[in-house]
């Protein structure tokens, strides 16, 4: 007999969604975590999940599992098998569901949300597919709530992505009074909201996660897994286990195994410190077969003073999208649609230069004027813009002194700027089609939302100007051990592994190389959490009847 029927590491929504789904089905789960808190990365998150045909999208918007089928093949250049693409969309409606039904975790759709490439085939400009939580009350979690990490990379924690001036001219409103009682009530959003109902889920079932338990090694007997050995501060540990499942986020804080898989540089990456590719390792070692290493959930990212951002870092989202701002590189001229959904830029970084050897891209900036800066702000958050001091960015009185100061040709700049603001006064760009997309116009100023491309277009022209270097970084890695559609994770021969899964950023993403809409990350995370749970508590009840058989001589 093992300690536990299932062990789950990670606290990420994908361990979370396994332990709290094998629980509720009979499972005895014992939950592990590698770092001294919990969340993983979700609770750093906006804390949504993509899921097509949920039941809270309104049937006007005309989802169809044919269009949704018909969008992830379009994005994926054959990167994911239709069985996989098929199993996400047809679980994530049961999984959304069966949450809803039993657990703290309550879905409300993100209202027009558009996906990430909306035009694509089976593509919804005006969104329906991404789904968030309320903001949850973190007192019902009494002494695990001060154990759940908080995200720096948000100015306010007590909002939802929904409440936020993101997609809208006047956001939901909320007065002060509310914004006071709630942080009196400490009552969070976004990935914190998220987090915490899958923790009181998991905590109403009688699991409770173990800190500071890195697993190291998996135990196997005659083939099948048998239990983990952890390192903790007390020293080794073995804890047995017929079932586990691998919830440990991806590689993207191991500088060797991102030299050894990824396509391209990934210097920056949000993540917690604790994604070093643990439970990658430990199915390698046992002859997993891997899959999708090459790619990540990629992200443009800075580098700014720790007293405005405390990691020193800071997602690049929303910023470049805005109108009077541009991005070049190392040759002073534009070389992307800015206002593409970030996950693309990993190819605009990535591109080479075939003649010099380089990445072409790679340094670039964001370049921006005085009139933009006035009205946006800079790193001020979805929460609102804030007038940040300034001194840190890099500024001249003139494209060309900017130009000298960032060591590109200042004549480039000149003519890229002239040519942009030209374009942009016509509300037209027929370089990088910003403007054109609904993504675009949404993730645009939503002041100035109009029908046309004026969101995201306007020039760049008043002095002084202004750069800021960006570095190509990620959200998280997304490869790892290969899995069947019940998450199961399979050897090197096609074969089920017996008793080992994965989840999350530690599996193969289901999704390959595509990001399909806002919680693109989560929600195959937590759709194939649930298949890990449920497909262990049917394995778990099976074996039952076997047991008691035995223990009363096969009578």
């Amino acid at each position: 007999m093992g300690d536990y029927d299932v062990i789950v590491l990670g606290t990420g929504a994908a361990g979370l969604t396994a332990a709290v789904t094998a629980a509720e089905l009979g499972a005895n789960v014992g939950l592990f975590e590698k770092g001294a808190t919990l969340g993983g990365t979700t609770v750093y998150s906006g804390g949504m999940i993509w899921i097509p045909l949920n039941q809270h999208e309104p049937p006007e918007k005309g989802d169809s599992r044919e269009k949704a089928l018909e969008y992830l093949r379009a994005l994926s250049n054959d990167t994911i098998s239709d069985e996989m693409a098929e199993t996400y969309i047809d679980v994530g409606p049961e999984m959304v569901r069966w949450l809803d039904e039993r657990t703290p975790v309550k879905f409300r759709a993100v209202p027009d949300f558009p996906d990430y490439h909306p035009e694509q085939p089976g593509g919804m400009p005006q969104g329906g597919r991404s789904l968030e939580t309320e903001t949850f009350p973190y007192g019902e979690l009494g002494a695990w709530a001060d154990r759940v990490h908080i995200s720096p990379y948000y100015p306010s924690y007590h909002l939802t992505i929904g409440e936020t001036t993101l997609g809208q001219a006047v956001p939901q409103e909320l007065t002060a009074e509310e914004m006071q009682r709630r942080a009196a009530n400490d009552e969070r959003g976004m990935g914190l909201a998220l987090g915490g109902r899958l923790l009181k889920a998991c905590l109403d079932r009688g699991v409770e996660p173990q800190t500071s338990h890195r697993a190291v090694e998996l135990i196997m007997e005659d083939g099948d897994v048998a239990g983990v050995v952890f390192e903790t501060p007390e020293g080794r540990k073995e804890v047995r286990a017929a079932n586990v499942v691998i919830a440990t986020g991806g590689f993207e804080h191991n500088a060797e195994l991102k030299r050894a898989f990824l396509r391209g540089p990934c210097t920056h990456t949000v993540a917690v410190d604790t994604n070093t590719g643990d439970g990658l390792k430990m199915a390698m070692r046992i002859g997993a077969m891997l899959g999708n290493m090459r790619e990540a959930w990629w992200m443009p990212m800075i580098e700014l003073p720790t007293d405005i951002v405390p990691t020193g870092q800071q997602l690049l989202t929303y910023e470049r999208t805005l109108p009077g701002a541009i991005m070049v590189n190392r040759e002073g001229k534009r070389f992307t649609n800015e206002a593409s959904n970030y996950n693309a830029f990993g190819a605009a970084f990535h591109e080479q230069d075939t003649t010099m050897g380089v990445y072409r891209n790679l340094p670039c900036w964001l370049v921006f004027d005085q009139t933009w800066l006035d009205k946006y702000g800079f790193a001020g958050g979805l929460g609102g813009t804030e007038k940040a001091r300034t001194d840190w960015i890099t500024s001249g009185n003139t494209p060309t002194e900017l130009a000298e100061k960032l060591g590109i040709p200042g004549d480039a700049l000149e003519a890229t700027i002239e040519r942009f603001n030209a374009n942009a006064r016509d509300l037209h760009d027929p370089d990088f089609k910003r403007g054109w997309s609904a993504q675009d116009k949404w993730w645009g100023d939503p002041t100035l939302r109009d029908g046309t491309a004026r969101a995201s277009l306007g020039p760049v022209e008043t002095a002084p100007y202004y750069a800021i270097q960006v570095f190509s970084g990620a959200l998280g890695t997304k490869g790892g051990p290969a899995t069947d559609t019940h998450a199961r994770v399979l050897d090197v021969d096609g074969d089920v592994i017996t008793g080992l899964y994965a989840a999350g950023n530690a599996m193969a993403s289901p999704l390959g190389m595509t990001y399909g809409g806002a919680g693109g990350t989560l929600g195959p995370a937590m759709v194939f959490g649930y298949l890990a749970g449920r497909d262990i508590a049917q394995r778990v009840a099976a074996e039952i009847p076997s047991v008691l058989a035995a223990s009363h001589g096969g009578a």
